[in-house]
């Protein structure tokens, strides 16, 4: 394994061949232990769903040709923001948001900083006011990660009758 890893930004129009299944097939590393769930399985859905909205980004990092972890989302279109459910109260002024979809970092390459990387890469230059994301709540540690990326839980939801209950993460983008 090399110690250089490459980042590459993708944006919804011009996703080169193969984009898809590459990041199927990081997901089922990432999540090879869980990969019998079947809210796991759906994930080509997801990859699907999020790729064609509006704004979608993505940052992709690579270890030579090897994809090892990826970060995606897009913007939240107005009064569509589906996290304002919940008692948080970001302030004034904070009216757009950006949803970072999924952030994962294969086996071999983690603890190495790379989903951090991705994170704020992805959130580079955004415009909107607020970026939120989902955290299992049976994953403390992650949710704390998060916390130490500036992030604040506003709620819990399950957005999926056979989703696990997440803990909503919010951060502002512009403090």
């Amino acid at each position: 394994m090399t110690t250089v890893i490459d980042l590459r930004n993708y944006g919804r129009d011009g996703l080169p061949e193969g984009f898809r299944q590459m990041l199927i097939d990081v997901h089922a590393d990432a999540y090879a232990d869980a990969m019998d769930n079947e809210f796991h399985q759906r994930f080509p859905w997801f990859v699907d769903h999020w790729s064609r909205m509006e704004g979608f980004t993505c940052v992709v990092a690579f270890d030579g040709d090897e994809p090892t972890g990826f970060a995606y989302g897009a913007p939240l279109r107005p009064g569509r923001e589906w996290w304002r459910s919940t008692p948080f109260e970001p302030g004034s002024g904070c009216t757009s948001t950006y949803a970072v979809s999924e952030v994962m970092v294969r086996p071999q390459w983690r603890k190495q900083g790379i989903s951090h990387r991705l994170h704020e890469a992805l959130l580079k230059d955004r415009g909107e006011e607020l970026a939120v994301l989902l955290v299992d709540v049976t994953h403390p540690k992650v949710q704390e990660l998060y916390e130490s990326w500036g992030y604040e839980k506003a709620g819990e939801q399950q957005p999926f009758a056979d989703s696990p209950m997440y803990a909503v993460m919010v951060r502002r983008l512009h403090p």
